[in-house]
């Protein structure tokens, strides 16, 4: 995967390419939307599956490198968007799946002994693939969606995302019948009315270091959703069949925020992505970082509502962001996706990395997954417009920061030692970049000690830069 064109402002000095990165393609052949794809731990065994739904109802789970999935569902109506979590509060991971005409659909992908083969895959009798999974209806016109603590009661919500601009917030109640299976409904909290379409939802640490439920509003633009049930004894009750939507009463309890005094279209798409992580420091504390890009190649990284870090233009069209950590010091980079397969890469400081995929894209995420060596690790997923999947794993950066070799020489304990070995005096700049380029190009003449040197160069001080270098 080789670094392409594109440019960009407000730091675009700091922007370089990317390649050489590992590639596995998956045998899919479907249509999907946007958000109809996920990785996550889908069978609670540590190791993360990729999640895709298909518009014509089926559910596939892939494991590894293998290019075939690992699991088949079908599910009723289109496929809108998937997800991995612990939906029901029962302490193991549930894949979800709502389609456009208003179909959850729960499986329980956890491996059963009895009904595994020699490699492990599911080969289920019909009667228990039944059980293992659970449907209702719930109002329709899926868009986006959002398992997470969103009211910071330690259990997990379930938030959708309507094309009618409407946000839900549901929980899972348990059924008192006891079973194995999964038993239970869907119980609405909460219905937001917002102004602009909504096409992300995400989760961010607020000022008190709460979570805030945030959604994205045309223009760059978010709104932060109050969940005012928390000092509720009982929820609001609502039917999920389709006749109970002409009734309900929308609420608002929506705060607007804009992001910049510029002017916006206000119309154009926007995509947020919250709770960034900033390193494994105690530290650090208040209103969590947040990103917002927008399909005319806005990038923008918040700290709480008013406090903008930094801004990037970008002459793509973005159509989705994700949050990974590709240099493995805990600072999660924004990641960026466009149409046409160029995605960036940015770190907290505003250094952009950049890879350009062959095809144009159609769907994209990124997250960590087990493709080779039974271990996570940093991939970025792409679902082009043939049908195509494809992996892009391991990817991971030494540093998203340009350096300077000097500097990096520096922090070498051995490095003062050598350089006075060699009768090189520390500091003197013109005389170490001779050395180095002398080292590292022509080291046989290093070995010729000059007339005038006191201290000859030796073959192990010349080794010792050559290894440090």
């Amino acid at each position: 995967m080789v670094g392409g064109g594109g440019g960009a402002g407000g730091g675009s000095s700091n922007m370089r390419s990317v390649s050489y990165v590992q590639r596995v393609a998956l045998d899919f052949g479907g249509s999907l939307f946007p958000h109809a794809i996920c990785l996550g731990d889908a069978d609670n065994d540590a190791l993360n599956e990729l999640v895709v739904g298909d518009t014509s109802g089926k559910l596939f789970i892939y494991k590894n490198d293998e290019s075939k999935p690992w699991n088949v569902r079908s599910c009723q109506g289109m496929l809108t968007c998937v997800g991995v979590g612990d939906v029901c509060n029962k302490g193991k991971n549930l894949v979800v799946a709502v389609s456009a005409e208003g179909w959850f659909h729960l499986f329980d992908l956890t491996p059963h002994s009895k009904h595994l083969d020699a490699l492990g895959y599911h080969e289920l009798p019909a009667a228990d693939d039944q059980k293992l999974g659970f449907k209702q209806h719930i109002p329709a016109n899926t868009k986006v969606m959002l398992i997470s603590d969103i009211d910071g009661d330690g259990k997990s919500e379930l938030v959708v995302g309507y094309t009618d601009r409407v946000v839900r917030a549901f929980r899972w109640e348990e059924s008192s019948e006891s079973s194995e299976h999964i038993c239970g409904q869907l119980v609405l909290l909460k219905k937001w009315l917002l102004e602009g379409q909504v096409d992300s939802l995400s989760v961010n640490p607020g000022s008190d270091c709460a979570p805030e439920m945030m959604v994205s509003q045309p223009g760059c633009g978010y709104a932060i959703l109050l969940c005012t049930w928390k000092g509720q004894k009982q929820p609001p009750i609502e039917k999920t069949d389709s006749s109970s939507t002409s009734r309900e009463s929308p609420v608002r309890d929506v705060i607007l925020h804009q992001t910049s005094g510029r002017i916006h279209n206000k119309n154009v798409s926007t995509h947020l992505v919250g709770s960034i992580g900033r390193g494994y420091s105690k530290e650090n504390s208040g209103a969590g970082l947040f990103a917002l890009c927008t399909l005319d190649g806005t990038l923008k990284l918040m700290e709480g509502a008013d406090k903008l870090l930094w801004s990037v233009q970008v002459d793509h069209q973005l159509f989705a962001l994700e949050k990974l950590d590709v240099t493995a010091n805990g600072h999660e980079e924004v990641i960026a996706c466009a149409w046409d397969g160029q995605t960036y890469i940015i770190d907290h400081n505003r250094t952009v990395a950049r890879f350009q995929v062959d095809e144009n894209v159609s769907a994209f995420c990124a997250g960590l997954y087990a493709c080779k060596g039974e271990r996570n690790s940093p991939c970025l997923v792409y679902v082009s417009f043939n049908q195509k999947i494809y992996i892009y794993w391991d990817v991971q950066l030494e540093r998203m920061e340009s350096t300077n070799l000097l500097k990096v020489l520096e922090c070498n304990s051995e490095y003062g030692d050598l350089l006075l070995q060699l009768n090189v005096v520390d500091g003197d700049v013109p005389a170490i970049k001779d050395l180095i380029h002398k080292t590292l190009y022509f080291p046989e003449e290093q070995l010729k000690s000059p007339p005038h040197d006191p201290l000859p160069a030796t073959t192990s001080s010349l080794a010792g830069i050559q290894e440090t270098l």
